[in-house]
């Protein structure tokens, strides 16, 4: 069977082979018959289009952006939140004529993706400013969204406001009459650096603002994100001992169902021996026995306007122009369920301090 190929489309139609190149290409460029007709004819053929290697060189542009993300893949995609975050973006950037690349922050000398794979720009999301692959991807002037990470007057970026919902979080509980708080906070090395680690810095300042105030010392746990069963580990060794706290704000609700789960292992009943408080809103806190209260951070507003950020700026550089700077701080909002209750009357002390 003889190959079909571009020029095949053109004599068939009785246009040039530009003309049949511009129907996949650059559609603006013909009538939407003439379009059809070629596309019609293409399909007849077996005619899939140019090849996206040679479009690549003749257009400057791959098509195809990266979202840059601490950690693994299989780390991101393990619970509901990430993997929402990243269809939500996907989707946004389809309608945008991109693609979307996962970058794992993996690699070696020879073979890194945020150095070798070729793209047109990209999403950095929750990673430290530090990080090696946050440096490969700037040195290549690529045009870039931030995602989570500390503003730039040079790139757009998409925060969501996380010391005010945190703030809320922890006002709820002390406003119930708990004294004896525990905190699961993401780190250990969320804190290591004042400028790394936006959002589990911004979540602990948060909980402070309301926390240092009232008094109350909180017991603080570190939970590596990552770590298989360490917000667990961390919450059963709080709840296990004898002067346990009556209340658990989270990181997140990933956490938090880690915390309703050491709690029922144990034989604790939440909300009546301990509170539990999350963050994201995922879906995972509906689905929870008893349901979680959390703070809700709108994960379709915050993938929507990220990926939309990145097709402006993508679209901006190849018109020869800067892309457009503009900072984004959505809100949040305090969700109660059934998580959450007055402490029992056995747990009520009159010493807000808490070393557990």
């Amino acid at each position: 069977m003889a190959r079909v190929t571009l020029k095949t489309v053109a004599e068939r139609v009785g246009v040039s082979p530009m003309t049949v190149s511009n129907a996949f290409s650059r559609p603006d460029q013909l009538s939407a018959a003439l379009r059809e007709k070629i596309l019609a004819t293409a399909a007849e053929l077996g005619y899939v289009g140019p090849d996206p290697a040679a479009r690549t060189l003749a257009r400057g542009s791959t098509g195809t952006v990266g979202i840059l993300f601490h950690g693994t893949p299989r780390y991101a995609l393990s619970d509901d939140f990430g993997a929402l975050f990243l269809a939500v973006i996907a989707e946004e950037l389809g309608r945008g004529g991109l693609a979307l690349t996962l970058l794992p922050n993996l690699g070696t000398r020879d073979v890194l993706p945020v150095r070798d794979v070729a793209m047109d720009g990209a999403i950095i999301y929750s990673c430290s400013p530090a990080d090696e692959s946050v440096e490969w991807l700037r040195r290549r002037q690529l045009p870039l969204v931030l995602v989570d990470q500390p503003q730039d007057d040079h790139f757009p970026s998409v925060n969501v406001d996380d010391r005010a919902g945190a703030r809320a979080a922890a006002m709820h509980l002390v406003e119930l009459g708990h004294r004896r708080i525990a905190l699961l906070a993401a780190g250990p090395e969320a804190l290591a650096n004042p400028t790394d680690w936006y959002v589990p810095r911004e979540r602990l300042r948060g909980w402070h603002d309301v926390l240092d105030p009232a008094g109350i010392t909180p017991a603080l746990r570190y939970v590596e994100k990552s770590a298989g069963e360490a917000a667990y580990t961390a919450a059963r060794e709080l709840l296990a001992g004898p002067d346990r706290p009556t209340a658990v704000l989270a990181f997140s609700d990933a956490i938090a169902a880690d915390v309703l789960r050491a709690a029922d292992d144990l034989g604790l009943r939440v909300p009546r021996d301990v509170s539990v408080v999350g963050f994201d809103d995922s879906p995972v806190a509906r689905r929870l026995v008893p349901a979680l209260s959390t703070v809700r951070q709108d994960v379709v507003e915050k993938g929507t306007t990220a990926a939309a950020e990145l097709v402006a700026a993508v679209r901006a550089r190849r018109a020869g122009d800067d892309p457009p700077v503009r900072h984004h701080l959505l809100r949040t909002e305090l969700v109660l369920r059934e998580s959450t209750a007055p402490p029992a009357e056995v747990n009520h002390g009159t010493n807000g301090t808490f070393v557990g």
